[in-house]
């Protein structure tokens, strides 16, 4: 009797560290949504609920362009106020004068969606169809491009706008492997461990794509001191009424990084220089919010990485989030079919 007691205890501590090796896995492991995505370039990633519940921006009513409206009527989705969480892989492009420009993007996004009130709608405005592993794949054509919708699950949809079908039928393809926890592209392998815990918003890899200009990132016209193809690891966390930002420039030697420490240094000390002039010309809210930003801006090195780090006052995100200001609102993905595809 003794001996089947230390046997079923034994059996019970093995059930429960197993329990606790598989919670831990899917805790630390990457998001599901960014596990989804094809190979690319980098990898940028928001959990919309936690700045939802912070600054409260799908309270503020919206007036859409008619376009935009049809969409919202036809499908009952409205992204400020459904969308749960978006990943988006972006490609560099061969041809940066293309249909594409420099960057094509792959995106997944995870909402409270009505599958059947979407598929109709897609349907309406696609130019052709394709049954790939049991979902359909429409193609919908925008300003020369072809942008590739398919629906993974009930809250769940992929699309892509890269020109060939490759991309789409490999988020696919992973969304029947998605249970595991180590499934991802090779960026997400090998950078995802560089994200802070519990960050809501983060981006691995050559984040800076969008904003390259002339073999540089420009950032509202100002080009900062750092090649285009640069690895970046940035991540946001959110805090008691502010955000916690930091970004990490990974170099390719300590040298590289102590130069690049030194000229975002320098660029973060022009900024401070001229913050009289940009506070003179805000509203005391926005600019005590500006002042404290400005103030909180620091660049530390840290052997082969230069890095970036600010406060971001609950005041100032407001004011990035404010309808207009959201991010995705004309991207390539889901919420930006109804304007460009209007007519098709």
């Amino acid at each position: 009797m003794r001996k089947r007691t230390r046997y079923s205890l034994l059996l019970m501590l093995s059930l429960v560290a197993a329990l606790s090796v598989a919670v831990w896995l899917r805790k630390t492991a990457p998001p599901e949504v960014a596990r989804l995505l094809p190979e690319s370039d980098a990898i940028l990633y928001i959990n919309v609920r936690p700045i939802r519940a912070l600054t409260h921006f799908d309270r503020t009513p919206v007036t859409h362009d008619p376009d935009y409206q049809r969409f919202i009527d036809a499908t009952g989705i409205v992204p400020e106020r459904d969308l749960e969480r978006a990943a988006f892989a972006l490609h560099r492009m061969d041809n940066p004068n293309g249909p594409n420009g420099p960057v094509a993007y792959s995106e997944v996004f995870e909402g409270r969606f009505d599958g059947a009130r979407l598929a109709r709608y897609l349907g309406s405005i696609a130019n052709s169809q394709e049954d790939y592993a049991g979902h359909t794949i429409y193609t919908i054509p925008i300003e020369g491009r072809q942008l590739r919708i398919g629906q993974l699950g009930y809250d769940t949809v992929a699309a892509s706008n890269m020109p060939t079908t490759e991309q789409i039928h490999e988020m696919l393809d992973r969304y029947r492997a998605a249970a595991s926890p180590f499934s991802g592209s090779s960026l997400l392998a090998a950078r995802y461990h560089d994200v802070p815990l519990l960050s809501s918003a983060w981006g691995i890899g050559h984040v800076g794509l969008p904003f390259s200009e002339r073999g540089h990132i420009t950032v509202f016209g100002l080009e900062l001191p750092l090649p285009e193809d640069t690895t970046f690891v940035a991540s946001v966390r959110v805090g008691v009424g502010t955000l916690h930002l930091r970004v990490e420039q990974i170099a390719p030697s300590e040298a590289d990084a102590a130069r690049s420490s030194v000229a975002l240094g320098s660029l973060v000390q022009l900024l401070q220089a001229i913050q009289p002039s940009i506070v003179a010309q805000s509203n005391k809210p926005d600019a005590d919010a500006v002042r404290d930003f400005m103030g909180s801006l620091k660049v530390e090195q840290h052997k082969d990485r230069a890095v970036l780090t600010a406060a971001v006052p609950l005041q100032l995100l407001k004011k990035l989030t404010a309808p207009g200001n959201v991010a995705g609102q004309g991207a390539a993905g889901m919420d930006a079919a109804p304007a460009d595809t209007a007519g098709h």
